[in-house]
């Protein structure tokens, strides 16, 4: 029987996070990151374990069929790759920085200015965006130190919570780009291929969902029912059903995440009591 082969950060937060969403998807891998590849023993998947960097390449080279990595590196190398799925997680963004005594009046301030990056191609194209003419230094490692030993005025690094930075003596200035992890394929892949990606993205897109919503339980009189329904339409409507006590309704549905707690602020106010919240495992459509 044919395996998809997925490419996979061999180590870092990246990597342990695309670990979690396979085994979410229920997807168990034989052995851990000390080996270059791994089999899955209840579904077709080869695990390949690679330098992010390295993702890109080996995808648009077939090596491996599709892979999990940073937006950031996907832009940076330019591969022929499709992007298929955004993953939500592993969110960063690519910033420039300059030493923290400087007071930063804009974007001229890198005009003639050399600045040290692993991503030479993005900061390229974003100071051509902006007409800014700079020497740009490609480093592979160690960034951050670049101004401290008189090799680049600023940096252009990947950044979480800044604290690297702090520590190095410089400052945030600058947006260049925003990442997350993201699912990318060969445009080519076989027809069977294809098939178990599509199995894939299925799981993938049901965990998605459950982390993205929350189950919600709750009781109402019944002539605050219409009222309640318009709040909670759930994923067609409301589940509602008659509770022992006369005059009074159990209402069960789904709310986004993002939008929880000002539908519990609506929910109180019309009268909802018994409130009760449940994590959803998975979520399918």
């Amino acid at each position: 029987m044919s395996k998809l082969k997925i490419a996979i950060q061999k180590k870092g937060r990246l990597s342990e996070k695309s670990l979690a969403l396979l085994r979410e998807c229920g997807i168990k891998i034989s052995n851990g990151t000390s080996k270059l590849k791994a089999n899955a023993k209840n579904f077709p998947i080869e695990v390949l374990y690679l330098r992010d960097d390295d993702i890109p390449q080996y995808v648009e080279q077939q090596v491996a069929d599709i892979g999990i990595l940073g937006e950031n590196e996907v832009i940076e190398k330019n591969k022929e790759v499709d992007v298929i799925e955004n993953l939500g997680f592993a969110g960063c963004r690519l910033s420039l920085a300059i030493p923290k005594e400087i007071d930063y009046q804009g974007l001229e301030y890198f005009r003639g200015a050399r600045i040290a990056t692993s991503y030479p191609n993005i900061l390229s194209n974003f100071f051509k965006t902006n007409n800014i003419n700079a020497a740009i230094e490609e480093i592979s490692g160690s960034v951050e130190i670049a101004p401290s030993i008189g090799l680049a005025d600023a940096v252009c690094d990947i950044v979480s919570t800044g604290s690297t930075l702090f520590t190095n003596g410089l400052k945030e200035v600058e947006t260049v780009i925003t990442s997350q992890a993201v699912l990318v394929a060969n445009p080519n892949l076989p027809a069977e291929k294809k098939a178990i990606l599509d199995r894939l993205l299925f799981r993938i897109r049901a965990v998605q969902r459950a982390s993205e919503n929350k189950y919600i339980l709750l009781n109402a009189p019944d002539n605050a029912l219409e009222e309640i329904k318009s709040v909670l339409p759930g994923m067609k409507s409301p589940t509602i059903l008659p509770l022992a006590q006369e005059g009074w309704s159990s209402l069960h549905s789904v709310v986004k995440e993002d939008e929880f707690w000002d539908v519990i602020d609506q929910l109180k106010t019309l009268g909802a009591q018994g409130i009760l919240v449940v994590p959803i495992e998975k979520m399918v459509m």
